[in-house]
């Protein structure tokens, strides 16, 4: 467990000061602030009663500080890192999620994301699709640290609640237009149909078009351009005072250009770039050459000029980013009596994506790939909620199931003269199963007490279809289902003690792990003798195909990863109620974590060893008189990587992990 030394003495500072401060009294006869209610414990509740690290966003909140999209909560949530340009999908649609340095680089079907995305509680099993316009958004709530026992896997970071609005009593609905540069045309409709007393419904329709900011010197295509389609549909029936009945549909379609990357840098000195310069004629290139590629102003050759400036990007190869998501979902709740509530929310949900990238930013073939990917899935979960005198908790299942289809192509110059083409494509077949609960205790008006576990079944599923085009008949791997299942408990707990009207503080402990799963990346395994080397088998490459099944899950799967986090708070409405003051400091133990090492150019995924996360948040809202409100947050944060695995390739080399130990964890700026 890694402490930074000041941080333990400033949170206990803050909090003493806070708790013997005397009641001020109001300073102005304006606004006060609103009541927020938040569902972060499955439980409708106050945010100022809520023992977690939440930050929750009502429609005119996110409207006043203009966050638009899920993209931007980043701006306004103290250590969250949320960003839609990743650099392995090529879709502009995917999203790469941190919060207190905890997520996950890779966006692919066969990775798991390390924050979990949920839309009406229903859970968004793929990093695709994560970063989308906020379109009739009823509220927004951003779970910080391990959500492992009420929302299980995959929020080993935390998680982001989205909530769509409710059908209105009324007939009627608004409209949105806006318009801007490069082009921007955006329009929202939306409107209520009250069909009965009993049958209430909501529909909206939007569009987003915009040019892109990135201009290909070569071609004069943009990048980094918007064409978004957006429908959704909600229907609620309420039969009688118990029953509650709601269907709701959605759908999305981007179609656009590819992503708006621009050249960073060259190694003049690395292989590919050498190859991809003497295949493309570069001046002075020759193969085999031991010599770096010549620093000449020529578009033949793999160096620093290929940099055309900002905003401009080199390469040539064709770019796409499509993507079409779509959803139908279906929500009962029932009272069955004024202490017991059961609800049932059944979801099936619908991904294709397609993302074509020019990795190198070049007129040169050095790295290309293209994913195509077909994928559905489907969840069930049922719980029992419970509130009488004391004592308040959930009992519940969850059961998920997804089937994703990756047909992956790739172009790059391996060492030898030519352009090595490969397929990479496969098939992934997982299903999930868990039961959970948590209970909260009432000790008295002041004291509770609450306490919860999980546990999970995770089966992941992988049929590698690997070769390259010279020989598609010729696989580097059996073409067979490779399966493994990991299980996990995870517990929470914590207590909270509220000191008067105006001030709770609280303790919690908390856990959470990321699902295990396959390398599903080329590269990693094609030449057999990679893979007897990391086994420690050294000797000739294995010639017999079951061998090879049988090295593959060896080499190929990863584990799961864990965290756990301590976290010590206090939350508080101050100057009759004017001014409010939330601060979490949290210390955080990551283990197994999942990094993405480097074989060649191919990303392998693997239990990179421990890290740790310190840090704290403070946000504040404020209401000095009447129109007025100034919002601020502050985050912390001191991430170190404390032990990392040593992976060794073909004849004992070290595959390369970005990473040393001593090193900050990827998205984990200092202060925010």
């Amino acid at each position: 467990m890694n402490i930074n030394r000041g941080f333990p003495a400033v949170l206990s500072a803050i909090l003493f000061s806070t708790l013997i401060a005397p009641e001020v009294p109001a300073q102005t006869s304006g606004g006060t602030l609103e009541e927020v209610m938040v569902t972060a414990r499955r439980v409708e509740e106050r945010l100022q009663d809520t023992p977690i690290a939440v930050s929750a966003f009502t429609p005119e909140q996110l409207e006043r500080r203009q966050i638009f999209n899920t993209d931007l909560l980043d701006q306004v949530t103290p250590n969250l890192q949320f960003t839609n340009v990743t650099t392995l999908a090529g879709n502009n649609a995917s999203s790469v999620v941190f919060i207190r340095g905890i997520g996950q680089v890779d966006p692919t079907s066969s990775v798991d994301p390390g924050v979990g995305i949920y839309i009406d509680d229903v859970y968004m099993g793929q990093s695709i699709g994560g970063s989308m316009e906020f379109r009739d958004i009823a509220g927004v709530q951003v779970l910080r640290g391990p959500q492992g026992t009420l929302f299980g896997k995959n929020t080993v970071g935390g998680a982001i609640l989205l909530t769509t609005k409710e059908p209105g009593d009324e007939y009627g609905g608004n409209i949105k237009l806006g318009v801007g540069t490069d082009k921007l045309f955006n329009a929202l409709i939306a409107f209520d149909v009250p069909f009965s007393d009993t049958v209430k419904s909501r529909f909206t329709l939007g569009a987003k078009m915009q040019d892109g900011y990135v201009t290909r010197v070569q071609t004069g295509e943009d990048l980094g351009d918007t064409g978004t389609i957006t429908a959704t549909g909600k229907v609620v029936w309420t039969p009688g005072d118990r029953l509650k009945v709601k269907g709701m549909f959605d759908y999305t379609r981007n179609k656009e250009h590819g992503n708006p990357f621009v050249f960073a840098a060259s190694n003049e000195s690395a292989t590919f770039q050498r190859v991809a310069s003497a295949d493309a004629g570069c001046p002075g290139v020759v193969f085999p050459t031991s010599g770096p590629v010549p620093l000449i102003n020529d578009d033949r050759c793999a160096n620093d000029f290929q940099n055309k400036g900002p905003y401009k990007n080199n390469g040539t190869y064709p770019l796409k980013s499509d993507m079409e998501n779509w959803g139908i979902s279906l929500h009962l709740d029932y009272d069955l009596n004024e202490a017991i509530t059961l609800k049932s929310i059944t979801s099936y949900r619908s991904l294709d994506w397609v993302g074509i990238r020019d990795a190198d930013n070049t007129p040169l073939t050095i790295l290309h790939t293209s994913y195509d990917s077909k994928g559905h899935q489907f969840s069930e979960e049922v719980q029992g909620l419970y509130s009488s005198g004391s004592w308040k908790g959930v009992l519940g299942f969850y059961y998920f199931e997804e089937k994703i289809n990756d047909l992956v192509y790739v172009q790059l110059n391996d060492p030898a003269p030519g352009v090595q083409e490969d397929s990479d494509n496969n098939i992934s077949d997982n299903n999930n199963w868990a039961i959970f609960t948590q209970w909260t205790y009432n000790v008295n008006d002041q004291l509770s007490v609450t306490a919860g576990g999980r546990y999970t079944e995770d089966t992941k599923g992988s049929i590698p279809d690997q070769f390259n085009y010279v020989n598609p008949a010729a696989k580097y791997l059996p073409v067979q289902l490779y399966e493994d299942t990991f299980t996990s408990f995870t517990f929470s707990g914590d207590i909270s003690y509220r000191w008067n009207e105006q001030i709770m503080t609280y303790f919690s402990y908390s856990e959470g792990f990321k699902g295990g799963g396959w390398n599903s990346h080329f590269n990693t395994c094609q030449i057999l003798n990679p893979c007897a080397t990391l086994l420690g088998l050294g000797g000739p490459p294995l010639a017999n195909a079951q061998a090879a099944a049988d090295i593959f899950p060896l080499v190929h799967s990863f584990g799961p990863e864990d965290a756990t986090t301590y976290e010590i708070g206090f939350k508080s409405d101050l100057l009759d109620n004017t001014l409010r003051v939330n601060v979490a400091g949290f210390i955080t133990d990551y283990t197994n974590l999942q990094f993405v090492y480097r074989s060649g150019v191919a990303p392998y995924l693997a239990n990179a060893g421990k890290a740790s996360s310190n840090g704290f948040e403070l946000e504040l809202s404020w209401v000095p008189a009447e129109n007025w409100t100034i919002d601020g947050g502050i985050g912390y944060l001191d991430t170190r990587v404390d032990q990392l695995n040593t992976i060794t390739s073909v004849g004992g080399t070290t595959v390369n992990a970005g990473v040393a130990v001593g090193n900050k964890l990827p998205f984990s700026p200092e202060w925010q």
